[in-house]
């Protein structure tokens, strides 16, 4: 399991796990945020941070497509919106004999 903001710091590993053909399934929690930044601002008590602030703690403009992310280094990928939706790319990702990424979008 992997959170989108923390992905942004750590993308090469999909690229380490296509070349080393390593049979890992990641799902990552597609938030489209720093969640963590905005707990620990609101932490502080600080009840006003300002929009230009709080637009810094936003992954969108332009969304992320980690789809589009993890297959152009060459991991398998879908997306799920839904814990339904989930199942099937997650069956997938077990059957599947190399890297696998599912993009859950919360």
């Amino acid at each position: 399991m992997q959170a989108d903001c923390s992905a942004m710091y750590t993308v090469q590993a999909l690229w380490t796990q296509a070349r080393e053909g390593l049979d890992v399934t990641t799902i990552l929690l597609n938030n489209r945020s720093y969640a963590i930044l905005k707990h620990e601002l609101a932490n502080l008590g600080t009840d006003d941070a300002g929009r230009s602030a709080l637009d810094m703690m936003e992954l969108d403009r332009p969304s992320l497509d980690w789809v589009g992310i993890a297959r152009g280094m060459g991991v398998e990928a879908e997306r799920a919106e839904t814990l339904k939706e989930l199942e099937r790319p997650f069956a997938a990702g077990l059957r599947s004999e190399g890297p696998y990424l599912i993009d859950l979008v919360l």
